[in-house]
């Protein structure tokens, strides 16, 4: 059987993945093996943290909004707020809600108050 020179095939390839792993520092940046384990892991990490990223904002968002709703009064709280905008069928997501707590006080205040 006769020898076949892989040639550009193997190059480009490696190549390709040097592209990836350039900003990496050490080992991973510069052998080929260590390369491709530590783009596995970086691929993998980005794919968990992606739906780790919606838990982490969704969260940030109610901590935000409970913090404005509290200063409005004291029995008032998170929970009853988002009860009362189902309830009254106003359908703010927590991520406006958020942006309003933030930027407007006044006007969550307002919805509040129309809510309750």
């Amino acid at each position: 059987m006769t020898r076949i020179k892989r040639g550009y095939v193997a190059r480009k390839r490696r190549k390709k993945m040097h592209f990836f792993a350039s900003s990496f520092r050490g080992a991973p940046s510069r052998l080929t093996r260590t390369m491709t384990q530590q783009e596995k892991r970086a691929l993998a990490s980005a794919h968990r943290d992606r739906g780790r990223q919606k838990r982490d904002f969704r969260r940030l968002w109610i901590t935000r909004i409970n913090a404005v709703i509290r200063e409005i009064g004291v029995s008032y709280s998170y929970s009853k707020l988002i009860h009362d905008l189902y309830k009254n069928q106003l359908l703010l997501n927590r991520k406006i809600l958020a942006q309003i707590a933030i930027s407007n006080r006044k006007c969550l205040y307002m919805i509040s108050n129309e809510i309750i």
